[in-house]
């Protein structure tokens, strides 16, 4: 995640340095998942015809300036923060978490109610998480 140097510095999230800054962070943190490409194209909202985007991303193009890909970097990256602070030791956690199914989603893993229910099912993962970190 961006994290201003100075807390009144404001991060222009549409600036093109900031978006491939977070490209990179995306592609890492989906390799971090194990995810597959497929899985990939569908958390941030693009086509199946867009499979050669997510190479590009990682080796330095820039995102999209859509509030809605920002709006889900933002949450994979709020999830993946919330988990680091929940198991910052587990390294093991961290990479499975996001397929290990979960009594609190009715059974279903964290990334099967993302890919059923795209940003909704994001924003439902991480508010999760951060009911569990404030218990």
């Amino acid at each position: 995640m961006i994290v201003p140097k100075k807390q009144e510095e404001k991060i222009d999230l549409y600036a093109e340095s900031s978006r491939i800054a977070l490209a990179k962070m995306i592609i890492r943190l989906f390799q971090l998942w194990n995810l597959t490409t497929t899985e990939q194209l569908n958390l941030l909202g693009l086509s199946p015809k867009s499979r050669s985007l997510l190479s590009k991303y990682g080796k330095g193009e820039a995102l999209p300036a859509t509030r809605d890909v920002l709006d889900r970097v933002g949450y994979l990256l709020a999830i993946h923060k919330a988990l680091m602070l929940l198991f910052p030791e587990n390294e093991d956690l961290l990479r499975s978490w996001v397929k290990s199914r979960n009594p609190a989603f009715g059974g279903a893993t964290p990334l099967e109610v993302i890919l059923e229910q795209g940003i909704v099912g994001m924003a439902r993962v991480s508010r999760y998480l951060d009911f569990v970190r404030g218990h």
